[in-house]
C-alpha cells in the first residue's frame, strides 16, 4: 500500500512539472484575410485590395509578393486593416493572371498561413458594335473601339463626355450610325475635345481608315421616297419625304444630339466599291442639333455632307479631305456660320475635288418642291421652296494651288461648283487657291442665281488659274478648268456666271494672275511676276498648305486676321440672313482677331498619340 501511495505521489509530481513545462505566454500565430480573392483590370492600371491581419502576439510584418514585392510594417497591432495596392504592369499580357500571396509575421516570428489574389489582365479597350438599344454614357477614362457598323437606335442616346476617344476598327469598316429617333450627345470642350479617329497606330494612319459618324433624322428632304446612306447594312432610312405628304418645315426642330467640340479623323472607307463615307454624314437631320466647334481631318471622301434637313452649323475644319469639303443635297435649308477649308496638293478624288458642291439631287431635273420653270431671264414659275438653299456666311477657303508654279493633283476642280437646281447662297467669305473659280453647271441653275433664288454676295474670290499659255478668265468649253468661271452648259460660255459673281449688287471682289504677272512665293521669279495678294487681305502665304509634305501643315496654326482688308466690310442685311446668325462680326472669312480654332483643333494627326 505504501509502494502504491508512493508511486501515485510520484507520477502526480512528474505531471506537475510537465504542465509547468508549457509556456503560456506564445501566442497564437497570425492570419491574414482579404476582402476579395480575385480581381481585374487592365494593364497600367493599380488594383487595391484589403488585407485584414490577426495577430495576437503583436504584428510585425505583411509580406507581399507577386508582380512586386512589398512588406508592410505592422508596428506590433494585434489586429489591423491594409490597403495593399498592386500595379499591373504596362506591359502585361491581355487575358494572362497575376498570383499575389500574402503571408504575416508576428513579433514571435510566426507566420501566417499564405492566402492569394489572382489578378486577370483585362483588355484595356471596350467594344462598341451591334445595336446600342438603351442610354449609355462612356468614360473619358477608358479607350473605345468601334467594330463594324455600330447603330444608336431609335430613343437611345449615347453620351460622350469631354476628353473620350473612340477609335474606328479598319478590318471591320467601323461606322457610328445614329438612326432617325436616337441621339449622339458629343460634350466636348476646347481642352478636352471629343476624338473619334483611326485605330491604326502613329505614323500608320490614312484616309478612310475607318467609316465615320452619320447622323439620321426625320427632317425635310426632297425625294419621293426616303432615302437610305449608301453601303449600310441593313439599310437606315432617314428624312421626311413627299410619300409623307412632308413639307420643308415636318420634323424641323427634331434633334440628333450635340456634337461641341468634336474631331473626326481618317474616316471615309469605302463601304462598297465606289462608296465612301463622309467624315460627318448628316441625312434629314433637324435644327433642334446642335453642332459647334467641329473638325473633320484627312477623311476619304467629303468632310461635311448634308443630304436634305434644316441642322444648323459652326466653326467647321475641312482639313486636307479626299473629295469636297461642304457639301450639300437633298434640299439642305440648313445654315453654317464659321468654317476654315485646308487643302494638301495632292490630295484629290478623281471626281474632282471641290471646296463647295451643292446639288438638288442626281441631275438637274424638276424634284419634290423644287420645280421652278425657268428661261433665259430667270425663274418664271414653279416652285422652290424644297430646293437646296442652305445658307453660308464667313467662310474660309485655302486652296491647295497657292502660287502659280505649285504642283497640285490634276483632280482639283472648282472653288465653287453649283448646278442641278440647287439655291445655295454664300456671304461674306474668302475663297481662294483653286484653279477654277464659280462653275455653274445648267441652265436651270443659271436661271435660279439670276433672280435670286440663290445668292453670292460681298465675297473675295481668289482664283490660281492656268496661265501656261494666256490666262482666260471666262470659259467657252462646257466643262472648262483653269478659268476664273465655267458652265457645264451645252454652249459652254460663262459669261452669264460672270455677270451673276460682278453683278454691282452683289459687292463681290475677283482676282486671278496673268501669263505676264503670275502669282509666286519670291516675287520676281519668274521675271514679272508678283506675290499673291493674301497678305493684303491679312492672311499670310503661310497659311497655305505649300510644298510640305502630307504631315508637314503647322502644328500650331494661327489664322486670326487682324489686320488687311478683311477686317471689316461683312454685310448681314440680305434677308437670307436669320436669327442664328451672329451678325456682329465685321470680318470677312472666318477669322477677326481672334483663333477659335485655338487648342480644340489637331493639324498633325498622323503622329498624335492616343
Amino acid at each position: 500500500m505504501k509502494k502504491i501511495l508512493g508511486l501515485f505521489l510520484f507520477s502526480a509530481m512528474l505531471g506537475f512539472v510537465a504542465c509547468n513545462n508549457d509556456d503560456p505566454s506564445t501566442p497564437t500565430a497570425p492570419t491574414v484575410s482579404l476582402d476579395k480573392s480575385t480581381a481585374q483590370d487592365v494593364p497600367g492600371a493599380n488594383v487595391t485590395v484589403k488585407a485584414t491581419v490577426t495577430a495576437p502576439g503583436g504584428g510585425k510584418s505583411l509580406l507581399v509578393t507577386g508582380g512586386s514585392t512589398q512588406t508592410i510594417d505592422l508596428a506590433g497591432a494585434t489586429s489591423v486593416d491594409k490597403d495593399v495596392v498592386i500595379a499591373i504592369p504596362a506591359s502585361a499580357v491581355v487575358g494572362s493572371t497575376i498570383t499575389v500571396v500574402f503571408s504575416a509575421s508576428d513579433n514571435s516570428n510566426q507566420n501566417s498561413a499564405p492566402v492569394t489574389l489572382t489578378i486577370t489582365v483585362g483588355n484595356p479597350v471596350i467594344t462598341l458594335q451591334g445595336n446600342i438599344s438603351a442610354n449609355q454614357t462612356l468614360d473619358a477614362a477608358k479607350a473605345y473601339l468601334l467594330v463594324g457598323q455600330v447603330f444608336v437606335k431609335s430613343g437611345a442616346v449615347l453620351t460622350v463626355p469631354a476628353g473620350t476617344v473612340i477609335k474606328g476598327d479598319k478590318a471591320s469598316k467601323a461606322a457610328l450610325i445614329v438612326e432617325p429617333g436616337g441621339q449622339l450627345v458629343c460634350n466636348g470642350t476646347a481642352e478636352k475635345p471629343v476624338v473619334f479617329t483611326s485605330a491604326q497606330p502613329a505614323n500608320g494612319r490614312d484616309r478612310g481608315d475607318w467609316a465615320g459618324v452619320l447622323l439620321l433624322g426625320s427632317a425635310w428632304v426632297n425625294q419621293d421616297t426616303k432615302p437610305s446612306i449608301e453601303g449600310i447594312t441593313p439599310s437606315v432610312l432617314y428624312g421626311s419625304s413627299k410619300a409623307e405628304s412632308a413639307t420643308p418645315t415636318t420634323n424641323a426642330d427634331q434633334s440628333s444630339g450635340i456634337l461641341n467640340y468634336v474631331r473626326i479623323e481618317y474616316a471615309g472607307i469605302e463601304l462598297t466599291p465606289n462608296n465612301e463615307t463622309n467624315g460627318l454624314t448628316m441625312g434629314g437631320v433637324g435644327n433642334g442639333t446642335t453642332i459647334d466647334h467641329v473638325q473633320s481631318s484627312y477623311g476619304g471622301d467629303d468632310s461635311f455632307e448634308w443630304f436634305g434637313g434644316t441642322v444648323n452649323a459652326k466653326h467647321l475644319v475641312s482639313f486636307s479631305a479626299w473629295d469636297d469639303d461642304l457639301d450639300t443635297d437633298f434640299g439642305f435649308r440648313g445654315n453654317v456660320q464659321f468654317a476654315l477649308v485646308v487643302r494638301y496638293p495632292f490630295y484629290a478624288d478623281q471626281s474632282g475635288s471641290n471646296a463647295f458642291e451643292s446639288d438638288n439631287q442626281g441631275n438637274a431635273n424638276a424634284t419634290n418642291g423644287c420645280d421652278f420653270t425657268f428661261d433665259g431671264t430667270g425663274v418664271t414659275g414653279g416652285g422652290h421652296d424644297g430646293c437646296t438653299q442652305a445658307v453660308f456666311s464667313n467662310v474660309t477657303v485655302l486652296g491647295p494651288k497657292d502660287v502659280n508654279s505649285r504642283t497640285i493633283s490634276g483632280s482639283f476642280q472648282n472653288t465653287m461648283h453649283i448646278r442641278r437646281r440647287t439655291n445655295l447662297s454664300i456671304f461674306n467669305s474668302y475663297l481662294s487657291g483653286f484653279t477654277t473659280g464659280l462653275r455653274m453647271d445648267d441652265d436651270a441653275t443659271i436661271a435660279a442665281y439670276k433672280s435670286g433664288l440663290g445668292k453670292l454676295k460681298n465675297n473675295v474670290l481668289l482664283a490660281t488659274i492656268a496661265v501656261a499659255n494666256t490666262e482666260k478668265e471666262v470659259g467657252t468649253v462646257s466643262g472648262e478648268l483653269g478659268v476664273v468661271y465655267s458652265t457645264n452648259t451645252a454652249s459652254g460660255d460663262a459669261t452669264a456666271v460672270k455677270t451673276i459673281w460682278t453683278n454691282a449688287a452683289n459687292d463681290n471682289v475677283s482676282q486671278f494672275p496673268t501669263k505676264a504677272i503670275q502669282w509666286s512665293a519670291v516675287a520676281g521669279t519668274p521675271a514679272g511676276s508678283v506675290l499673291p495678294p493674301y497678305a493684303g487681305y491679312g492672311v499670310p502665304l503661310t497659311s497655305y498648305w505649300g510644298g510640305g509634305a502630307v504631315g508637314a501643315y503647322p502644328v500650331n496654326p494661327d489664322f486670326s486676321s487682324g489686320s488687311g482688308t478683311l477686317a471689316t466690310g461683312a454685310d448681314y442685311s440680305d434677308d437670307k440672313f436669320g436669327t442664328f446668325f451672329d451678325k456682329t462680326p465685321t470680318y470677312i472669312g472666318a477669322f477677326g482677331t481672334s483663333d477659335w480654332t485655338d487648342t480644340w483643333t489637331e493639324f498633325q494627326p498622323g503622329v498624335k498619340a492616343y
